[in-house]
């Protein structure tokens, strides 16, 4: 028998497409079926008997087709059942289960008739164990994405202290986009909004999502956006699934501002969670993160200006004080060099006045001087009849020579 996995990939099964044809009589009278009849006969009988049913059991050989369709075989330790799984179901698998896990399949038993095989035709699959497929899809997401350092602490930046615009990532109609605003109306009413609406669950959700923080990544300079929210108001496992997209995360990475991942659930964390620069429990909780407390501010500027007032008295008093005693060094400062330069003054005067033509008069000495004024030192400077004056310690006398000077002295 040809392996149903080595052929080319069938699709699913057309209903109604083989036309029901009557047995034939045989050469002895008995009933003789087609092989199509049969396989139909059969398939009718065994999808009328059993309903969906939930198999568990091992998985091998699984393979996704290009198509999209997924074969695999579920095997215990006695016997196997070859599956499928169409592409509309198949889509909805958060990742495709590792060789050898234990999984549960719902689905319904056929008979695929061009080759009459017994087959699983699988609708829900599920991991055995905590967290099953989701925790393999997620387990894979956070080992590619922390192997390129994308969940490293030290990448994530810190949020503005004041931002002049929040953009927000949300549905529009949802709950999550109206405690965000409220919030940000109470605690900064000054600060602007810029919404950009997306599904944050369902098929297509994760894509939406991860577009919208693009555009508003790239508008984000001429809007004036200095952080962002992303996320939703919490919801099952599957609702969150579109924050585990590989695409999202990136596309958180890339934004050119602070992200706030805003999930909401705070049990079950999303890589959306962390990959962003802060993730804050619910939509609430990341815009009072994302902008301050208006009233906060205005009690810790009004608590600054007592504080300055306070230091400013405090500066002044000693101002004054050091001015205080700084006029007082300087007084006596003065005084000192006055006392100093008073003594030099007084020392350097008795010096002049033991050197003073006067002291010498003082002393009983005279001194001759011409109508010039100049002094008459030789007797060849007094010719007969000639006046001068003679300097006594207290004034002069006015003199004439009274006959020729005798040379030699008294």
């Amino acid at each position: 028998m040809q392996d149903l996995f080595s052929q080319a990939d069938p699709g699913p099964p057309a209903r109604d497409a083989t036309p029901a044809r009557r047995p034939a009589e045989g050469a002895a009278g008995g009933r003789t079926y087609t092989v199509s009849l049969l396989n139909s006969i059969v398939r009718e009988l065994l999808e009328s008997a059993c309903p969906p049913l939930w198999v568990s059991g091992e998985v091998t050989g699984w393979k996704r087709h290009s198509s999209g369709h997924c074969y695999f075989s579920l095997r215990d330790a006695s016997a196997q059942v070859r599956c499928v799984i169409w592409r509309s179901d198949a889509q909805r698998l958060p990742a495709d289960p590792e060789e050898g896990m234990e999984v549960r399949a719902l689905g319904t038993v056929t008979l695929y008739e061009k080759r009459g095989e017994f087959q699983l035709v699988v609708r829900e699959l599920e991991g055995s164990g905590r967290g099953g497929l989701w925790r393999v899809a997620f387990e894979r997401l956070h080992a590619k994405l922390s192997a390129e350092g994308l969940l490293a602490a030290e990448r994530k930046r810190p949020l503005p202290a004041f931002p002049r615009a929040v953009g927000v990532v949300t549905s529009a109609t949802g709950a999550a986009l109206q405690d965000i605003l409220h919030v940000i109306e109470r605690r900064a009413p000054w600060t602007r909004v810029v919404v950009c609406p997306a599904r944050v669950q369902g098929e297509g959700a994760a894509a939406e999502v991860a577009r919208a923080i693009r555009l508003l990544g790239r508008h984000a300079p001429d809007a004036g956006v200095d952080v962002l929210i992303v996320g939703r108001g919490g919801g099952s496992k599957d609702d969150l699934w579109a924050f585990n997209d590989e695409a999202l995360a990136r596309a958180i990475a890339a934004c050119p501002v602070p992200v706030i991942s805003a999930v909401g659930h705070e049990t079950d964390v999303t890589i959306a969670d962390l990959i962003a620069d802060y993730r804050a429990p619910t939509p609430s909780a990341a815009a009072e993160a994302a902008v301050p407390d208006g009233r906060a501010l205005e009690r810790r500027l009004a608590d600054a200006h007592a504080r300055m007032e306070r230091a400013v008295r405090r500066c002044a008093r000693r101002l004054r004080e050091d001015a205080a005693r700084a006029s007082a060094a300087l007084e006596d400062c003065m005084a000192d060099l006055l006392r100093r330069r008073r003594e030099r003054m007084e020392h350097a005067a008795a010096r002049l006045e033991a050197v003073s033509p006067l002291a010498v008069l003082g002393r009983g000495y005279a001194v001759p001087l011409s109508a010039e004024g100049r002094v008459l030192r030789r007797a060849a400077d007094f010719a007969d009849g000639a006046a001068f004056r003679l300097r006594v310690v207290d004034g002069a006398v006015p003199c004439r020579v009274d006959g020729a000077p005798e040379p030699g002295g008294a």
